[in-house]
C-alpha cells in the first residue's frame, strides 16, 4: 500500500464492545482468594479500528481480546477491479466467472514474488501462519547478509506500534478520531517503495 513510501496512516477512530469476557471467566474459574478477583478490566472484549491514509485508503484492524473464536487471519485487500482474501488464500476479479465466486490463487501462480518462488515450499514446511514467519526472517536475514536496507524500518515500527495507543486514545474519547504522528516529517512523500515490493 506504500504505507511510509507515497501514502502514510493519516488518522484513526476505534471502538470497543463492552468487557464481559474477562469477568465471566474469573466468576467461573477461580477462587474467591485469588489475587485477580481485585483486578480491574477495561478493555472491552473486541475493538475495532479504522485507519484512513492521506491518500484516502481505508484498513480495518480487529483485535478479540478474550472472545472465543477459530484462528482466522482475516487478510483481505480490496481494489476497483478484484480482491484477494487469506485464510483460505483466494481471489476474485470481477467478470471472473458467472457465480460470482472466489476462485482459487493456484491460476495466477505466474505472479509469485520472486522470493516466494524460492523459498515458498521450505516456508509452508517449516515456518508458521503459512510460511509467512519463515519468509520475513528470511528476508530480513537476506538483507543484512547482504547490506541491504532492511524492507522494514524505524518508520514502520513508531507507525505499527502508534496505532494500540491512538486507539485507546480515541476508545476514551467516544470513538473520536485521533491524528497519527508524521514520523517520517513530511518524506513519506519521497521515500521510494521497499525493494522487497519491487522485485520481479
Amino acid at each position: 500500500m506504500g504505507i511510509q513510501r507515497g501514502d502514510r496512516f493519516g488518522s484513526l477512530v476505534s471502538m470497543s464492545s463492552p468487557q464481559r469476557g474477562l469477568d465471566k471467566f474469573r466468576k467461573e474459574h477461580l477462587k474467591p482468594d485469588d489475587p485477580r478477583w481485585k483486578e480491574h478490566y477495561i478493555c472491552g472484549d473486541m475493538n475495532t479500528t479504522l485507519i484512513q491514509t492521506a491518500k484516502g485508503l481505508t484498513i480495518t484492524v480487529k483485535h478479540a481480546v478474550s472472545t472465543p473464536h477459530p484462528y482466522d487471519r482475516i487478510n483481505l485487500i480490496a481494489g476497483t477491479k478484484g480482491l484477494f482474501q487469506d485464510y483460505p488464500p483466494r481471489i476474485y476479479f470481477d467478470g471472473m466467472n458467472k457465480k460470482e465466486e472466489f476462485g482459487s490463487i493456484d491460476a495466477w501462480s505466474q505472479y509469485k514474488h520472486p522470493l516466494w518462488k524460492q523459498e515458498g515450499d521450505l516456508a509452508q514446511k517449516l515456518g508458521g501462519h503459512g510460511g509467512m514467519d519463515f519468509i520475513m526472517l528470511y528476508r530480513l536475514l537476506q538483507c543484512v547478509r547482504e547490506g541491504l536496507a532492511p524492507d522494514m524500518d524505524v518508520y514502520d515500527s513508531a507507525t505499527w506500534a502508534a496505532v494500540a495507543p491512538l486507539s485507546v486514545s480515541s476508545v476514551s474519547k467516544g470513538s473520536a478520531p485521533v491524528e497519527f504522528p508524521d514520523f517520517t516529517q513530511g518524506k513519506w512523500k519521497q521515500r521510494s517503495i521497499s525493494a522487497i515490493a519491487t522485485q520481479a
